[in-house]
């Protein structure tokens, strides 16, 4: 069974990683194809797309999925889970912005 701490690191690993957030955002979307991410995410670089690609399939938030006519990923639960706690994170920012600007 994971402890409290076990389960914050599994998450933290992830979450504190550039990227992250918005390339799962993008997938959930429906931009699912590498091209699509790309073009969507501003200043995200090839190289860095496949190194958070590569992570977010090892740490099974994502996989990929291909038939003979276009290949794409979609979100594992887990990475549907992880999406769910960056759109939270985006709403409390936005709701205590003034307060925190300050």
């Amino acid at each position: 069974m994971t402890t409290t701490n076990q389960g914050f690191e599994i998450i933290q690993d992830i979450m504190k990683l550039r990227w992250i957030p918005e390339i799962l955002m993008t997938i959930s979307m429906g931009y699912s194809n590498y091209s699509d991410i790309l073009n969507h995410i501003e200043g995200l670089s090839h190289t860095e797309l496949n190194r958070k690609l590569a992570l977010l399939t090892e740490k099974k938030a994502i996989i990929k999925e291909s038939d003979h006519i276009r290949s794409g990923y979609i979100l594992t639960d887990f990475g549907s889970d992880l999406e769910h706690i960056f759109k939270h994170f985006l709403d409390i920012a936005e709701k205590y912005e003034p307060l925190l600007a300050k």
